[in-house]
């Protein structure tokens, strides 16, 4: 897994969730390439903080818009939402703590 970062990455994948009324997150964009960038635009645009893991994108994207995520994924966007917490908009270079993969999702990819 690659540590979180703004890039955009042309060959990349990007997944958007959100949190609504459901029991678990949903899957509200997914796209490779140049819709993958501008779903990362947008959201920077937004204010929306962005997480790169090529790894855990990939599982999403096989996911329909609208589907929940599946509980076998669910420690790993806590993981995620537990980074954004420590993180400061303010001091946006200031060093965090390193990301250690979810052994959840580890299992998952292999």
């Amino acid at each position: 897994m690659s540590e979180p970062e703004n890039k955009k990455t042309p060959a990349g994948r990007a997944v958007a969730l959100q949190y609504g009324s459901s029991a678990a997150p949903v899957v509200v964009a997914s796209g490779m390439g140049y819709l993958a960038e501008k779903i990362v635009e947008v959201a920077a645009d937004s204010g929306v903080p962005v997480y790169e893991d090529n790894s855990l994108a990939t599982m999403l994207s096989q996911l329909e818009l609208g589907q929940e995520i599946p509980p076998s994924l669910y420690q790993a966007i806590v993981d995620i939402y537990v980074y954004f917490l420590e993180f400061d908009p303010a001091h946006p270079d200031r060093p965090r703590r390193r990301h250690v993969p979810s052994p959840a999702l580890q299992k998952e990819a292999e």
